[in-house]
């Protein structure tokens, strides 16, 4: 790690996620806030780009992979911000049609990548006192046609957060879920493998939130007193109910 990260009073968050969208807007944000930020993601040339320009650090992690997020820790001396950002949505089918293996990419990235990571890092997140942010989705608390295996798995994200507060509100470890709309970022991209007609036709003609308007909400909760949670923020676009 930079030097920089030894010194106590450098405020360090970790971002996975980091390589573009709201991870990339977080960091950025974060940083011209005065934290340092440790950019996290398995794009790592894109990483050190990001991390270049804001002054932070780039470490390649992949939240599926246990000795990936083992490595990762282990490299980390100091949290005292962890932004679980990374995750992702696989196809838009009906149950009947939908695969097992999408399922289980969602649930490993969504659900498991956050538990392998926060598993990892709270310990340090302990010693500072620190604060977790978990980014959620409406989805999380809205099921809507085709997105069975999205929702269930940003429900269990939802629970997941819950209990992460009840277990560490007494250890002073704050806890938060911010539920983003309609962000338009290449989330819809991943979605539908690339195809980029039907990835566009998600946001047109629609207002969209933007990832740096996740990102500067990511800054503000970060940025209040211990004194202060935000438990739960719900981010809708403007036109959508």
């Amino acid at each position: 790690m930079e030097h920089s990260l030894t010194q106590q009073s450098t405020r360090v968050a970790v971002v996975t996620g980091g390589s573009s969208g709201i991870g990339e807007a977080a960091a950025r944000a974060l940083a011209g806030d005065g934290w340092h930020v440790i950019v996290a993601a398995r794009r790592l040339d894109r990483l050190q780009r990001i991390a270049e320009e804001i002054g932070g650090t780039a470490v390649e992690l992949d939240v599926t992979d246990d000795a990936s997020v083992a490595a990762f820790a282990a490299q980390v001396e100091r949290v005292d911000l962890l932004v679980n950002n990374a995750g992702g949505a696989k196809g838009l089918e009906p149950v009947e049609e939908t695969t097992l293996d999408d399922w289980r990419w969602m649930y490993d990235t969504n659900v498991l990548g956050t538990v392998r990571v926060t598993q990892a890092l709270l310990p340090k997140l302990r010693e500072s006192q620190g604060l977790i942010i978990n980014i959620g989705s409406i989805a999380g608390i809205t099921p809507y046609e085709g997105g069975s295996g999205y929702n269930a798995a940003k429900f269990g994200l939802r629970a997941l957060t819950r209990v992460l507060r009840i277990e560490n509100a007494e250890k002073h470890v704050r806890v938060c879920e911010i539920d983003p709309g309609r962000v338009a970022t290449d989330f819809s991209l991943v979605r539908f493998n690339g195809d980029e007609s039907r990835a566009e036709a998600v946001y047109k003609d629609k207002i969209n939130l933007l990832a740096e308007d996740i990102g500067e909400a990511i800054r503000w909760v970060a940025s209040l007193p211990p004194r202060v949670n935000i438990d739960t923020m719900n981010i809708m676009a403007g036109d959508q109910i």
